[in-house]
């Protein structure tokens, strides 16, 4: 349990102002000791624990362990917790105490499900940790709103002045409850960190919009339909994910499955190193990642 313990002290409390995006390229001699996860998911997030495996293995994180994926298609986190018992995979494994970081994936906040999650978790092991994702809004609605919103003919090609506002309500709604949960149950530490995906989302898109990311010319081409994200979106959450888990940046990791089976030849090494920067960029600028130190109000 001690290296478990040393491995969540390092995410989320001792990586102050890190926040650049420099050539690097993975330090296998101070990797730090592998995490034990579980996802409860719905399909915005449910293709990133293999990939995740995939990027830790690389990196020289030994012991990284998906303990399981619960997955629900475009569910709140509360439906993850009002599965019959029997069906509940998520409250059996945080029931054994052997789950280090658990993952969720609410839609809109505040998610009474994330809650019951970190009391069941914390009860079984009071050093757990639990990260979130702040997912993009289907339909480029936003998620406070779900599920109103029309999904069909969705305008995806957006001026930057468009994406902006994008997903608003709903990451300032998932900070408050991050906020509540680490006052209430943190006990000075800070136990529950955010993924930006919301805000990485409204980045690469504003890049394409100024035509300045080479191998994507619409930002119609980071979605299969109005919601799903295609290979690079997957790969540029995935590598966010790594970022917030593990406190070090993805910058200098080989090419995700994801990318290579895609078979794209503008999507090569420079077009998945720029993912990898972006994804560093926006996680280890953003303070609710845990990464630097929150701005006073």
């Amino acid at each position: 349990m001690a290296r478990f313990t040393l491995a969540l002290l390092l995410v989320f409390g001792c990586l102050a102002g890190s926040s650049s995006a420099q050539e690097q390229k993975p330090d296998q001699t101070s990797a730090p000791p592998g995490l034990r996860v579980f996802f409860a998911s719905h399909s915005l997030m449910w293709y990133a624990p293999k990939p995740l495996g995939e990027m830790a293995e690389a990196a020289g994180i030994k012991g990284h362990k998906l303990v399981g994926l619960q997955s629900l298609g475009a569910s709140k986190t509360l439906q993850h917790w009002n599965l019959p018992d029997d069906k509940n995979e998520a409250k059996k494994a945080l029931k054994t105490g052997e789950v280090d970081v658990f993952i969720m994936s609410p839609i809109s906040f505040p998610d009474e499900g994330v809650e019951n999650y970190v009391k069941l978790g914390l009860e079984h092991n009071p050093n757990m940790r639990f990260i979130i994702q702040l997912s993009w809004g289907g339909g480029d609605i936003d998620n406070q709103d779900f599920p109103k919103g029309a999904f069909d003919n969705v305008d995806k090609e957006k001026t930057p002045d468009q994406l902006k506002g994008l997903n608003e309500r709903n990451i300032k709604a998932g900070e408050a409850q991050a906020v509540e949960l680490n006052e209430k149950y943190g006990k000075g530490k800070k136990i529950v960190a955010l993924v930006p995906s919301a805000q990485a989302m409204v980045a690469i898109r504003t890049k394409i919009a100024n035509k300045e990311w080479p191998g994507l010319t619409k930002q119609g081409e980071l979605f299969v339909d109005a919601v799903h994200p295609s290979a690079p979106m997957e790969a540029l959450n995935t590598y966010m994910h790594f970022a917030v888990l593990y406190g070090r940046s993805p910058v200098g990791l080989p090419m995700p499955s994801m990318l290579k089976n895609a078979k794209r030849e503008v999507w090569d090494e420079k077009f998945n190193r720029s993912m990898q920067e972006l994804a560093w960029e926006t996680v280890s600028k953003y303070p609710y990642s845990l990464m630097t130190a929150p701005k006073e109000k």
